[in-house]
């Protein structure tokens, strides 16, 4: 990676660092005084899709290390998301427990029921796997509709009770905004941090290559169910924000559609990128609010039995046409093309 011209690190602890000179700690500050300053300027309708960026981006991020790191596939995060909602509104609701533990403990439940699922992923692997994991889509939304429904409502919504920290209820856009973006930041922290561990050097040999990786001494059993967990994981918290945020939450929200989504965003922004995943969600749910604000627009010229049914299938098939220009075109996403800006920026004006 270039770096500018007279910046050297002289220690590896330096060398290791995310934020490297104090260049980059002024506008780490700068940047989160903007974040944080948002909801001052903002309508409560932006701010309900920047909420709606922020939980996606969690569910994608644990997606990002299952796949983009370790090399193993999931077409259930959005089911899984779905685990982590229930558990913890069933957890508010029945058990009275507190916001700030009953995320934490829905995400904990949410890693475990991935682990089960995820079970297989030691004897298979490629269209095998993901069909394993595709069971989990069908399987944990039949769960929640036909077992117990008296505590889950079935195919009905469960209400879900506003957030309250120390006797304040969180009830709002704006509100909400102050709980799911520190969250957000937090969760990209730590997985900044877990690409550049032991941990994450490890998945990479299993992605790349997993015979060799046993060869060395990594145990394929322990790394694997630990990449299902960590990616549930981060489903289940994803998942109990959502139901915060919506207050209301059913099995129809945590579909397959949504779950072939959070693929198309890695693939979209870049597997294995943070950054690139952060573009890839940015880029799709633009896409999905455009799209819906522009289809009726688009066919209105047509007869109205055909105009719904075109308006209907038109995101599907835009999102499917992204998808394979992407693979064709830019298979690895717009982290590399941000790769190419950022190089010709520090180069300018030399060509070389």
């Amino acid at each position: 990676m270039y770096r500018p011209c007279g910046v050297f690190d002289e220690a590896y602890a330096k060398n290791m660092a995310i934020v490297r000179t104090p260049q980059h700690w002024v506008y780490l500050a700068l940047g989160l005084i903007l974040l944080f300053g948002l909801p001052l300027f903002l309508s409560g309708r932006i701010l309900h899709f920047v909420n709606l960026l922020c939980i996606s981006l969690i569910a994608v991020q644990g997606l990002n290390i299952l796949t983009g790191l370790a090399g193993q596939i999931s077409l259930g995060q959005s089911a899984f998301m779905g685990v982590g909602a229930y558990s913890a509104a069933l957890l508010t609701v029945y058990l009275e427990f507190p916001f700030w533990l009953s995320v934490p403990c829905a995400a904990l439940i949410t890693g475990i029921v991935g682990i089960v699922f995820g079970a297989p992923s030691l004897r298979i692997k490629g269209f095998y796997l993901a069909m394993a994991t595709l069971a989990a889509q069908f399987i944990i939304p039949w769960v929640i509709m036909n077992v117990r429904t008296d505590l889950t409502g079935g195919s009905q919504s469960m209400l879900v009770p506003a957030p309250t920290i120390g006797g304040k209820v969180f009830n709002t856009q704006q509100e909400m905004f102050y709980l799911i973006v520190p969250i957000t930041c937090l969760t990209m922290f730590l997985i900044r941090n877990l690409t550049r561990s032991r941990i994450g050097r490890i998945f990479l040999a299993i992605r790349d290559n997993d015979l060799a990786a046993e060869s060395m001494g990594i145990n394929q059993t322990k790394y694997k169910l630990m990449a299902f967990f960590i990616c549930s994981f981060y489903a289940g918290i994803a998942g109990a924000l959502w139901a915060f945020w919506l207050r209301a939450i059913s099995p129809d929200q945590f579909n397959l559609m949504e779950s072939i989504s959070y693929l198309g965003m890695i693939i979209v922004g870049g597997m294995g990128s943070i950054v690139g995943v952060t573009f890839g969600v940015l880029f799709i749910k633009t896409f999905d609010i455009a799209i819906t604000i522009l289809s009726p627009r688009l066919t209105s010229f047509l007869p109205p039995q055909l105009a719904q049914d075109t308006a209907a299938g038109l995101g599907p098939f835009v999102f499917g046409m992204i998808i394979l220009l992407f693979l064709i075109f830019e298979p690895r996403g717009l982290a590399h093309r941000w790769e190419i800006v950022k190089a010709y920026f520090r180069l300018w004006p030399f060509k070389y």
